[in-house]
């Protein structure tokens, strides 16, 4: 063989390894891809969407063969967090869970943001659910639902409800009591779960919403009664607790959600990487009891269905918010 010949050959099958490689270097370098999975959350270690975010850390890093590194960085609510998101680059590297307020709350309060959850973020998959609680304590005479709303008619001036801020999810669903009842339900915003636990047993608030689990201990003890909580369905916390859409208010639904989030402008193939990752790792029996520990129901489903659970509250809590008049700025 000539050189020239060998020549040839040696560069005929270098072309050969090059637009191979091209044609597969991609699929295998992502079905490789050995780089940390970033997961931001916006609040500080040890509180439940912390603990959520690392039960599914500890999970994902064995589905998805890479490390899984949670990022705290809290302030601001969780906004703070979906800036970071949105500056991030969209290579399915980085993600953010966060609560139903930054993508869904937030949006209807404040007047400007440094995001829009419509065009700077990718949804990937809704993480769990969990409901609100209407509870009442010693200032308040009724032991159920029916009782409550005679008592309300019967004393307009103490129809009154505490929530743990102003803004928040139970502050709204308060007001959505209070449009379903054809009253005014007063709010009375409140620094936190535990001083409007303390305001309720001291019988200083005549009613209080907190997400459920905030008073399953106290309603277990006799200190307060829980007269209905919020979801479609019963809470699997407090299941002896009826709706109060089993009570004759249809309307009167609402619940709060933790999701998980991408930078806008992610591959969708990356995207159904992680979703399906994340849905196998809601589906684990270990996963969905510290779950209800924590008093959240498992979600999951597609990215599709996030995007649609966000259309949905916007539209729920979009009137309730015009109505009440607030705003956060």
């Amino acid at each position: 063989m000539t050189t020239m010949m060998m020549k040839r050959r040696v560069l005929m099958a270098a072309a050969a390894a090059t637009v191979a490689g091209g044609l597969l270097a991609p699929g295998h370098a992502f079905a490789q891809n050995d780089k940390p999975l970033r997961v931001i959350v916006g609040f500080p270690a040890g509180v439940s969407i912390d603990v959520v975010s690392r039960i599914l850390a500890e999970k994902l890093r064995d589905e998805l063969k890479r490390p899984v590194i949670i990022d705290n960085r809290a302030g601001a609510g969780g906004r703070l967090a979906a800036e970071l998101l949105k500056a991030a680059p969209p290579d399915g590297n980085t993600v953010m869970v966060t609560p139903v307020v930054v993508p869904v709350l937030a949006p209807l309060v404040f007047s400007k943001l440094p995001y829009n959850p419509d065009t700077d973020f990718a949804p990937v998959v809704r993480l769990c659910d969990f409901s609100f609680g209407l509870a009442v304590g010693p200032g308040t005479p009724a032991k159920n639902l029916k009782e409550y709303v005679a008592w309300l008619r019967a004393n307009p001036q103490k129809a009154n409800f505490g929530s743990p801020a102003a803004g928040s999810l139970p502050h709204f669903f308060g007001e959505m009591i209070g449009n379903a009842l054809g009253m005014e339900m007063i709010h009375v915003p409140f620094n936190g779960g535990a001083a409007l636990q303390s305001a309720v047993l001291g019988g200083h608030s005549p009613a209080g919403i907190d997400v459920v689990m905030e008073w399953q201990q106290n309603a277990k003890a006799g200190k307060v009664i829980m007269l209905a909580t919020s979801g479609s369905t019963r809470s699997k916390v407090m299941p002896d607790v009826p709706t109060f859409k089993e009570q004759g208010y249809p309307d009167m639904v609402g619940q709060g959600w933790f999701g998980m989030y991408a930078p806008a402008r992610t591959p969708a193939d990356q995207i159904d990487v992680i979703n399906r990752a994340v849905n196998k790792v809601l589906g684990m029996p270990d996963v969905r009891e510290r779950f209800a520990a924590l008093g959240l129901e498992a979600g999951g489903g597609t990215a599709a269905d996030l995007q649609r659970t966000m259309q949905e509250d916007t539209r729920r809590w979009g009137p309730i918010v015009k109505k009440s008049g607030f705003r956060a700025d």
